[in-house]
């Protein structure tokens, strides 16, 4: 009687821990709403002014520039009086145009379609070469195909800008690409979470959230971040007390390519690679189970990961461009639809340190 009560108990419990498994792969219902500036997906066309020089000189953490906003609203054009600064150290440094973090009055951005967002950042090429506007568009369909992975994610939203160079007697007029995002608070808060400012190690993180965003950095080829040490992560705790990561800024990764991306070399760590577009998983081991209902995640919705890749094809300059990314994209459910390469190029890669 005692061995029979025991075995209902086992069966209970691993059928019990297959459910949750599976159900926590599913990507949930958003929470709560998202802002009327994310709900409309159309290219938002809007025109900026400032000097270039002194946007990168002048401004930091504390620090911004003052700025018109000027956006267009069905036919007509409107604008929003905003602060503006440069973001990001590595392509502050060495890009002509820095990303900009962009800082909106809750009264002046009220009756708009701004409304509800008082932090935006804005990503815009990173040198005046028509080459890379199309890393732009790559950048974007990152944070588009995480949207479809994972429910914790930022929400985006293509722009064409006019962005009027001050400089000095005569100034430069730049039409380029680019796209806003929204701030952490935004999805926290849509999500039913919380920001977490310390570090958390990615093992005591949510097993399967974390090998989410493992599978997507090997996805597009990405070493640039860490979990560990919030490197282009940032980390929300849920309502049912997990540890879960938010990734962005994919610029250096292999699906964009960018003439400037290095292998990154997060805390001094030499990696095994030459290339950005050579393929390195980074996240941790895990139980198998996490492992096969992740990739099964990631199999199950190929074709709405591919419908957000071939919805973005008109969107690129260059169709070569276009055309490199998807099969860069093709190559990673390769290796998932492999058993022998999906033990090979992720399982057995799992770090324990």
């Amino acid at each position: 009687m005692k061995n029979q009560t025991l075995l209902r108990f086992l069966f209970l419990f691993f059928a019990t821990a297959g459910v949750l498994i599976a159900q926590e792969v599913e990507a949930p219902k958003e929470m709560g709403e998202t802002t009327v500036l994310f709900q409309e997906q159309a290219i938002l066309p809007i025109k900026l002014s400032f000097s270039n020089k002194e946007m990168k000189k002048e401004t930091n953490d504390s620090t911004y520039l003052l700025s018109k906003l000027i956006y267009k609203n069905g036919e007509q054009w409107d604008s929003l009086d905003v602060k503006i600064r440069a973001r990001g150290n590595y392509r502050r440094a060495h890009c002509y145009f820095p990303p900009l973090k962009v800082k909106i009055k809750k009264a002046v951005a009220k009756e708009t379609i701004f409304k509800g967002n008082k932090e935006l950042k804005l990503v815009m090429p990173c040198v005046q070469s028509s080459s890379t506007q199309d890393n732009v568009v790559k950048e974007y369909m990152a944070y588009k195909i995480y949207e479809v992975i994972s429910p914790y994610h930022y929400k985006t939203r293509m722009a064409d800008i006019e962005y009027i160079e001050f400089r000095g007697k005569k100034n430069k007029v730049h039409n380029i690409k680019g796209f806003l995002i929204e701030d952490i608070d935004k999805v926290a808060k849509r999500e039913n979470c919380k920001k977490m400012k310390r570090t958390v190690h990615p093992l005591e993180q949510d097993d399967v959230s974390a090998t989410q965003n493992d599978f997507f950095q090997y996805m597009i080829g990405n070493t640039d971040y860490s979990t560990a040490y919030q490197h282009n992560q940032k980390l929300l705790f849920t309502a049912d007390y997990r540890t879960v990561p938010l990734p962005f800024d994919f610029d250096m990764s292999g699906l964009v390519d960018a003439s400037y991306a290095v292998v990154s070399q997060v805390q001094g760590e030499v990696l095994d690679i030459e290339s950005v577009t050579d393929r390195l998983y980074r996240g941790f081991e895990r139980d198998e189970a996490v492992f096969q209902a992740v990739r099964k995640h990631y199999l199950d919705n190929k074709d709405r990961v591919f419908e957000v890749i071939d919805g973005l094809k008109p969107q690129f300059d260059n169709e070569k461009e276009f055309e490199i990314a998807r099969n860069f994209i093709d190559d990673f459910y390769k290796v998932l639809v492999d058993d022998k390469q999906f033990n090979n190029e992720i399982v057995r890669k799992g770090r324990t340190k």
